[in-house]
């Protein structure tokens, strides 16, 4: 069909690394596949991705939803008299930008967006990340068009018809990594002989993984295994505070953040992770052993769910958050000792990695804009 303006696509959601990475790696892959394309991110205010989807140079517009508070449930006036005034400002903003697609990704703001956009007979799609589908994405699905997965047995929250499964998508240049494991773990200053842990937290660190780490400083000094540990900027300053005193051991490397995240996965032969879909979509992608630690923190216990679909095919270990200050560091020790355990976990996670995801659900989003012109 001969289009007589570019497309123009409406990309919701963020809150977390989880969701803003999935949307950042699909609105390159659309622009790779229709160069003149426009896009539009609608965010939640005062979240990450206010800052790192104009860091990423796209443009971004910002509604003040906020989650609901289980625990206080009078607090929700407010959250409800937000979630209206984010509706009227979906419904202005969709107005003004036309567009022929809403996408999805979860968090807050997608709420609201494609809420709206279905109301307004906008064709949409959800990009759901997770094993098990989070309230306000099963709401979504009665109206969606699409529905995109990375988990079988997704017709347990959603239409079948609408169902497509496509993966997740993940940080483009983690794919792009060209140095070689030595030369990952020679810019480290490790040593290349000896194995090496990944430990990390999610973008915003992770208070128990953290405390396993320090409760363990004995055992892990007196391991030949390497540790490249990041700790959250959150954490970091007090962890440098109680490292000095207790005496941090050498083949203990700390950090906030990871700027180089290809590197740090190349040179890893474990992975220590919360079970966040994005994480599992990379340690799979990479073909990753990992341990997952997944959060309690999270709606649905959807961490947890993520895991076991991994834990099931023998993809990766698991330890509950509850037990992870007991168990953690030695499993971690003596799992990056066993080479023929870390090639076969590694091996399964391959066999699940989906590599073109975002290439994937870009041609859908097309497809659906197709329709429109």
């Amino acid at each position: 069909m001969e289009k007589n303006r570019p497309y123009r696509v409406i990309i919701s959601g963020g809150g977390t690394g989880g969701h803003i990475f999935p949307a950042l790696s699909i609105a390159g892959a659309l622009q790779k596949l229709q160069p003149d394309i426009k896009l539009l991110f609608v965010g939640a205010e005062g979240r990450m991705e206010m800052t790192r989807v104009p860091a990423a140079g796209y443009e971004i517009k910002g509604l003040p939803v906020a989650g609901f508070d289980r625990q206080h449930l009078w607090k929700n006036v407010s959250v409800l008299w937000k979630l209206l005034k984010s509706r009227r400002m979906a419904k202005k903003i969709i107005k003004e930008f036309q567009p022929d697609v809403a996408v999805g990704v979860g968090g807050y703001a997608s709420g609201p967006t494609l809420n709206m956009a279905e109301a307004m007979g906008i064709p949409t799609l959800l990009q759901e990340q997770n094993s098990f589908a989070g309230v306000t994405n099963k709401l979504l699905a009665k109206k969606a068009t699409t529905i995109c997965v990375a988990y079988d047995g997704m017709e347990r929250f959603f239409p079948k018809e609408k169902i497509m499964f496509t993966g997740n998508p993940v940080r483009q240049q983690l794919m792009d990594c060209e140095l070689s494991r030595a030369a990952a773990i020679n810019k480290l200053g490790f040593d290349p002989v000896r194995e090496v842990v990944l430990i990390v937290g999610g973008s915003l660190g992770a208070r128990t993984i953290n405390e396993s780490v320090l409760s363990q400083l004995e055992t892990i000094s007196k391991s030949k295994v390497q540790i490249l540990w990041q700790t959250g900027g959150y954490y970091f300053q007090e962890i440098c505070e109680r490292l000095k005193a207790a005496g941090c051991p050498s083949n203990l490397k700390v950090t906030d953040f990871i700027s180089h995240m290809d590197e740090a996965y190349r040179a890893a032969d474990l992975v220590v992770s919360r079970a966040g879909a994005s994480s599992i979509s990379e340690l799979c992608l990479l073909g990753k052993p990992s341990i997952l630690v997944p959060s309690p923190n999270v709606a649905e216990d959807h961490q947890t769910h993520n895991a076991m679909a991994l834990v099931n095919k023998d993809a990766a270990l698991l330890v509950r958050d509850a037990d992870a200050i007991e168990q953690l560091i030695p499993k971690a020790l003596e799992t990056a000792s066993d080479l023929n355990r870390l090639k076969q976990l590694g091996a399964n996670a391959k066999a699940l990695g989906k590599a073109d995801a975002a290439e994937t659900i870009a041609r859908e989003v097309l497809r659906l804009a197709d329709t429109q012109h």
